[in-house]
């Protein structure tokens, strides 16, 4: 009897794991790796404003039975800016090695008067996301702020064209939203790392409440296999933002410097 028992909970177990794996198909990622390091600079107007970072640890992680990335996002402000407006921010993002997907995402922020701690489990498999507020519903492969980015650099642009868009569902303060993004061009973009052709594209946002029109940013990736963002620029209701690269380690590929 304890045989036949021990039968049945294993079969229910690999079904479950089946289920969970029809429901997560496997993404291709060529794009990144653990160790990877990527640092900006970021101006408002010709003020320096502060500086980023996006780490992947070194070390895979175990969430749940599944392995993952650890990523963690920071980001301060620093000179004059500290002064009126100080930030301090950190993310970290438990994504899926095999299918790209997040399933926890921890929030910590520091934004002027403004502050924020939330951490935020997914299930994929019930498609739900569930801080210390709430449990809601999400669509299928919903991505936080972090994940969605590398999720991104994983997509396929071989044959991409002008005005072609993609869409990726996304999480926020208990809420989801779809966020289209739309491929623009190529174009060459020159930092004190080198020259690099990149692929343009414009994140469709919610004008009027931060930015200036819906599509007040563009977001330049290089156009090489490890697709690392190289500039990012804002026009914001009162004046822009811009972010350029200035040191990255640990590539999954060689860096294509143009000539």
């Amino acid at each position: 009897m304890k045989k036949i028992i021990y039968i049945v909970l294993l079969s229910i177990a690999h079904s479950f794991t089946m289920n969970a794996q029809a429901l997560l198909a496997r993404v291709q990622n060529n794009a990144f790796s653990t160790s990877e390091v990527l640092e900006y600079r970021i101006h408002y107007g010709f003020i320096d404003a502060g500086t980023a970072k996006l780490e992947v640890d070194p070390n895979l992680k175990n969430v749940g039975g599944r392995t993952c990335y650890r990523v963690v996002g920071s980001g301060k402000s620093t000179g004059a800016f500290n002064w009126f407006f100080k930030v301090k921010d950190h993310y970290e993002s438990y994504i899926d090695t095999q299918t790209i997907v997040p399933w926890l995402f921890i929030r910590d922020i520091q934004e002027g008067g403004y502050k924020k701690k939330q951490n935020v489990k997914f299930n994929h498999s019930k498609r739900t996301a569930t801080s210390e507020k709430k449990t809601i519903k999400t669509p299928e492969r919903i991505q936080d702020l972090i994940s969605a980015f590398y999720f991104a650099r994983t997509l396929d642009f071989t044959n991409i064209a002008a005005g072609d868009t993609f869409n990726i569902n996304c999480y926020l303060d208990d809420e989801t939203f779809p966020m289209s993004i739309k491929f623009v061009g190529r174009e060459k973009i020159k930092t004190r790392l080198g020259t690099f052709t990149c692929l343009m594209f414009r994140p469709y946002l919610l004008e009027g409440r931060v930015f200036k029109e819906k599509e007040g940013m563009t977001i330049w990736l290089t156009d090489d296999k490890n697709r690392i963002p190289i500039r990012a620029q804002a026009d914001i209701l009162v004046g822009s933002i811009k972010m350029d690269i200035t040191s990255f380690s640990g590539l999954a590929n060689p860096a294509a410097l143009s000539k």
